[in-house]
C-alpha cells in the first residue's frame, strides 16, 4: 500500500487527488470540516466527474470528521499529510495534523496562495513541502461529489508540481509528485517559491473578479472593461514577485513580462495576453467560476486577503503601489459582507489613475 496519507481537507483539490490516489491502490484517510460531505462520503463514496473527455467514477474512501481525527492515535503514524484548506484554516489544519505524523513524516501544502510558512511554523521546516495545482479548475458541487470543469491536462500543461522550500530535488519531493501524478500531469520543481507566485498570480487576476462581478472564467474575458483590468491585477502582482527575488514562472502560458507589460499599457503585449487568454478559454466551460466566485456563490469566507491583499502588503514594504489589487481586496470584502451585490459594473463602471 506504500505510505499511510492524510488529506486534511477533501474539498475540490485535495477530493479530486485523494481520489485519484485512492484508485490507485493507496491508503488515503480524508479529514474534513463539512459533516454533511464526509457522511456521504462513507455511504456513497467520492464521486469525480469532468466537463470534457474523461469518464466520471466513483470510490469508496475513509473519510473522518474533524471530530473522528483522535482515532489516528491508535493506529501507523502519518507519513504524508497533505493540507488541502483555504488558507485561513491552514494554522489549525497543521496543529490537527501534526501529533499524528510518523518521525520522518512531513505535510504539504496543496492549497492556494503561500502557506509553507505557516506549516512551518507549526511542523518545522524540515517537515514541510509545498505542490502546487495550475489550471486545475475544480469544485465541489454537492456533497461526495468533484468535478472539474475541463478535461485533464496531460502533456499540454504541467498541473502539479511539486517542490522543497529549499528547492533541492529529493525523494520525498519526487514521492509527492507521482501520487498528484495519478490525477493528472505532474513535476518536480527546484522552484518552489518562484511557482507559488506565479499561480498566486494566476489567481490574482481571476478569483477576486469573480467574487466580485458573480461571472465564470470565460464570461469575464468576454467583458473588455474586465479583462483589462484583469490584466492590471497580473501586472502589478508580477512587479511586487520580481521585486521580492521571485523567478518567475509562465503564467497563464504567458512569458511574466508579457502580462506585466500589457497591465501597464504596452499595446503588443495587451494583443499578445489577449489571444492566449481567449485560446486558453477554449479549454473551460465559460460560466466555470474559479475557487473565489464558488465560495461567494456560496456564502463561504474568501481568501482575498492571502491573494490581492498579499500582495497590496509586499508592494507597501517595496514601496510598490498596487491600486488595483488593493480596489478589489475591498471590493470583495464588501461584497462578502454583504455591503454590495456581485456586480459586473462594479468593474465596468471603475475607474482608476
Amino acid at each position: 500500500m506504500g505510505p499511510r496519507i492524510v488529506i486534511v481537507g477533501a474539498g475540490a483539490v485535495g477530493g479530486y487527488a485523494g481520489a485519484h490516489m485512492v484508485r490507485a491502490g493507496r491508503d488515503v484517510t480524508f479529514i474534513d470540516p463539512w459533516p454533511e460531505h464526509v457522511e456521504h462520503m462513507r455511504k456513497h463514496g467520492l464521486r469525480v466527474t469532468h466537463a470534457k473527455d474523461v469518464a466520471e467514477f466513483t470510490v469508496p474512501v475513509r473519510a473522518l470528521h474533524v471530530t473522528d481525527a483522535q482515532q489516528l492515535a491508535k493506529e501507523q503514524p502519518v507519513d504524508i499529510a497533505f493540507v488541502c484548506m483555504k488558507s485561513y484554516d491552514t494554522a489549525w489544519a497543521a496543529m490537527l495534523i501534526r501529533q499524528y505524523l510518523a518521525a520522518d513524516g512531513y505535510v504539504v501544502s496543496l492549497q492556494n496562495c503561500m502557506n509553507e510558512e505557516t506549516i512551518a511554523g507549526v511542523v518545522g521546516w524540515g517537515k514541510t513541502l509545498g505542490c502546487i495545482a495550475s489550471s486545475i479548475t475544480v469544485n465541489l458541487p454537492a456533497p461526495g461529489h468533484i468535478h472539474r470543469g475541463a478535461a485533464k491536462h496531460g502533456a499540454a500543461h504541467t498541473v502539479f508540481r511539486a517542490g522543497e522550500v529549499h528547492g533541492r530535488i529529493t525523494p520525498r519531493a519526487e514521492e509527492i509528485c507521482r501520487l498528484v501524478a495519478f490525477a493528472d500531469s505532474a513535476k518536480v520543481t527546484n522552484n518552489l517559491w518562484g511557482e507559488r507566485w506565479s499561480k498566486l498570480v494566476a489567481n490574482v487576476m481571476a478569483n477576486g473578479l469573480s467574487a466580485c462581478t458573480g461571472l465564470g472564467g470565460g464570461d469575464m474575458l468576454k467583458i473588455d472593461p474586465i479583462r483589462r483590468f484583469s490584466t492590471r491585477l497580473g501586472s502589478e502582482a508580477i512587479r511586487v514577485g520580481q521585486a521580492l527575488g521571485y523567478g518567475l514562472e509562465e503564467i497563464l502560458h504567458l512569458p511574466p513580462e508579457t502580462i506585466a507589460r500589457a497591465g501597464e499599457g504596452d499595446d503588443a503585449a495587451m494583443q499578445a495576453c489577449d489571444a492566449q487568454r481567449f485560446k486558453d478559454s477554449g479549454r473551460t466551460a465559460a460560466t466555470q467560476k474559479p475557487s473565489m466566485g464558488q465560495d461567494m456563490e456560496k456564502g463561504r469566507r474568501t481568501e482575498i486577503e492571502f491573494l490581492n491583499g498579499l500582495v497590496v502588503r509586499e508592494g507597501e514594504k517595496l514601496g510598490l503601489s498596487c491600486r488595483a489589487n488593493a480596489v478589489l481586496t475591498d471590493l470583495v470584502k464588501r461584497v462578502e459582507k454583504g455591503e454590495l451585490k456581485a456586480d459586473p459594473r462594479h468593474i465596468t463602471e471603475l475607474r482608476l489613475n
